[in-house]
């Protein structure tokens, strides 16, 4: 057994098993036993194969789409822990759903991200991981420690590699809510920046206008926390080539690619590059564009964190080379 010793265990959830044997792999431990069966009527139980009495146990389980069916068997598993007497619990979000309703857009409207994060809470967590929130404040919406890690790490390691082949760069947001963030990656990068003026129409339909800055003879990078529909950034790449992009790529921690018109969207598109992490499982849907997609894995980043942490051990401090973008 090596430096974590016998008190750590990580279970997986079955929303994406494949991620949480890597982070598995990473440290150096065998996934912890258990089994996830189904009764006839659709009702879900956990049972442990193993003893977690006194120990740190972290259960790895994206509430990716289906959101509600994964999130209520995280908190089968956080109880199931909770009465084998697990010494602490900690979630492993590496997607949390349900964050974009963090406020009241409208009257007679819930903060659902709010109140799922009391349900995590009144559940017995004692801590949380979770990976590019859609609002940084959704940390603070849990009455417990919340470790919000960034991919940023990731797409930065991979970028540097491509920089040679990519030629003169623009690092564009689709949106100015996410200036920061492309001001980051500009600095981080060497790229110049630019920002695309949106106006949302509807859940699914965005209006986009002016291109504030210069891409003109340059390979555009998108960077946001998710991709859902496909709209806005189908849409911004075919506004960017307009303007006189070379290429564009798209990059986005969260591929959640809902319904098969996202893809289909993605797929007609001028987007030569679609990269994401394995925080959400990809599966045949993404077969159209499976020649234009890369899928770039954060679990040394997640398995880490959760070393540090079963160490005591600082987060923050695998993240200070890159200014502030790995934790936040």
């Amino acid at each position: 057994m090596n430096a974590v010793g016998n008190e750590l265990k990580i279970f997986s959830g079955r929303a994406n098993p494949t991620l949480a044997q890597h982070i598995c792999a990473h440290i150096g431990i065998p996934p912890g036993k258990a089994r996830i069966e189904g009764f006839p009527d659709g009702e879900t139980i956990v049972k442990l194969d193993e003893d977690v009495r006194g120990r740190d146990c972290f259960i790895v389980q994206p509430t990716c789409p289906p959101v509600n069916d994964h999130l209520l068997e995280l908190l089968i598993w956080v109880d199931c822990l909770m009465r084998a007497s697990a010494m602490r619990i900690t979630a492993v979000i590496p997607y949390f759903g349900y964050a974009r309703q963090d406020r009241k857009s409208e009257g007679r409207t819930p903060i659902t991200a709010k109140m799922v994060a009391n349900i995590i809470t009144a559940a017995g967590v004692d801590r949380v991981i979770a990976m590019d929130l859609h609002a940084a404040q959704v940390q603070g919406f849990f009455d417990l420690p919340v470790d919000h890690l960034l991919a940023s790490p990731v797409f930065l390691n991979w970028y540097k590699g491509q920089l040679p082949q990519l030629g003169r760069i623009a690092i564009v947001s689709p949106d100015p809510g996410n200036l920061k963030a492309a001001s980051y990656y500009a600095d981080m990068l060497g790229g110049d920046l630019a920002f695309i003026d949106k106006r949302r129409q509807s859940g699914t339909q965005v209006a986009m206008s002016t291109i504030v800055g210069d891409v003109e003879g340059k390979t555009v990078l998108m960077f946001d926390d998710m991709v859902t529909t496909g709209g806005t950034v189908a849409e911004a790449s075919r506004i960017l080539m307009d303007h006189g992009a070379l290429a564009v790529h798209t990059a986005a921690t969260h591929g959640v690619f809902a319904g098969a018109a996202a893809v289909e969207r993605l797929a007609r598109s001028p987007i030569s590059k679609i990269v994401i992490t394995d925080t959400v499982p990809t599966d045949n849907r993404l077969d159209p564009i499976r020649d234009r997609l890369v899928v770039l894995s954060v679990a040394d980043l997640l398995g880490e964190a959760i070393k540090r942490i079963h160490l005591n051990q600082s987060v923050s401090i695998l993240f200070e080379k890159n200014g502030n973008g790995g934790k936040r």
